[in-house]
């Protein structure tokens, strides 16, 4: 089933290791290039490389809900080898004492993101309860991956399904129709969302726009389906069926492509919107986050062309610690500067900002070259 390194999918990685390159330090690229030639492209790159400010979609708003989907991917995989052992052929027939370890390893992991999560936020720099933020996307990431694992092995695929229409369908209904306070139903602006009002009374701490939190706690419900999709299609690649690789691409371009469409057409009832992860930005991005791993699951799994993805690799594979460094725990552009900021100078005054920008990525990638060499992964 493909090429694997250390027992991992090598696509899963590299699609990991690309949308984790724009966080980390792609997109200050992109943005030095659009001032330093702003020829259209870069102009157009550097509009995808922003949040939109409430309702529409662009790139950049794709990559956690991408990162969040190829945690699912990874979920069948991870689950192979106890149900091996165990002789059954789906999860949900793994025996109770089975199961039992599993929540156990899959509970001991959400917390240890949710710390983690804390952590980026700056829980240590013990500003006081009422200023620290609670939510966080390594805390999302472990909740809608706990919930989506304890769906995957509690039921069958059939009913699976059910239970991912169900979020979705429930999620819209909750935020059409059920009344906020001073508002009313189906208001959906920052302030007057169901989901706003849900977080402003049981979040905790500080919210990261004064009135939601785009990871939120009501919020995080629809963003367990997007970790079912990518569980959908773990499950579907390894498989034992009678379809080839080339026809296992046809049926995820055609399963990507209904889902963009149910999104498209669900967003004139119901806005695709980050921030509340609406139901239509769940398919919406599913069905893009599916044509981006069919892409390197056919370059690399398919054709076989691994070599030039190995940078985007080297991000994937420790992608958790890359994030949490680039987050504000490693000053990489001081240390950028430092080794290349002499040479640097001597480049034209519009352009070191690019080269600046180049040398962070380039200190990061010496980083993770020297982890992955040595095998030393942050595995949670």
């Amino acid at each position: 089933m493909g090429n694997t390194t250390n027992g991992r999918l090598v696509s899963l990685d590299v699609l990991r290791g690309f949308v984790m390159f724009w966080i980390m330090s792609g997109e200050h690229i992109i943005h030095a290039l659009a001032k330093a030639a702003p020829i259209p492209v870069f102009v157009w790159m550097s509009s995808q490389l922003h949040h939109t400010d409430w309702n529409g979609i662009t790139f950049y708003d794709m990559i956690f809900p991408i990162f969040l989907f190829v945690a699912g991917v990874s979920m069948p995989y991870s689950f192979e080898k106890k149900m091996s052992i165990a002789g059954v052929n789906t999860p949900a027939e793994l025996p109770s004492k089975e199961k039992q370890k599993i929540y156990g390893s899959m509970l001991k992991r959400t917390c240890i993101l949710l710390f983690l999560g804390f952590v980026v936020n700056g829980l240590l720099r013990f500003d006081g309860y009422d200023q620290t933020r609670f939510a966080s996307v390594l805390g999302r990431i472990g909740l809608a991956w706990f919930f989506a694992g304890i769906i995957y092995l509690n039921f069958d695929l059939k009913k699976q399904l059910f239970w991912l229409i169900g979020i979705l369908v429930g999620y819209y209904l909750v935020l059409k129709l059920v009344p906020v306070p001073n508002f009313g139903a189906g208001i959906l602006t920052p302030e007057a969302s169901f989901s706003s009002y849900f977080d402003q009374q049981f979040l905790p701490g500080r919210l990261h726009s004064k009135v939601y939190d785009p990871e939120g706690l009501f919020s995080t419900i629809p963003a367990i389906a997007t970790a079912l999709l990518g569980m959908f299609l773990g499950t579907f690649l390894k498989s034992k069926n009678i379809f080839s690789a080339n026809e296992k691409i046809v049926i995820m371009v055609a399963a990507a492509l209904i889902l963009i469409g149910i999104g498209a057409l669900w967003n004139y009832d119901f806005p695709i919107n980050k921030r509340l992860w609406t139901s239509s930005f769940v398919c919406f991005v599913g069905g893009f986050s599916i044509l981006f791993f069919t892409f390197f699951y056919w370059i690399i799994d398919v054709l076989g062309f691994q070599k030039w993805a190995f940078p985007l690799l080297l991000i994937g594979s420790n992608s958790i610690l890359i994030y949490m460094a680039s987050e504000g725990l490693v000053n990489f552009k001081h240390t950028a500067e430092f080794v290349f900021g002499g040479l640097i100078e001597f480049l034209p005054l519009l352009w070191q900002p690019v080269f600046t920008t180049l040398s962070v990525t380039f200190v990061q990638l010496v980083l993770l070259y020297f982890l992955y060499k040595r095998k030393l992964f942050l595995k949670i």
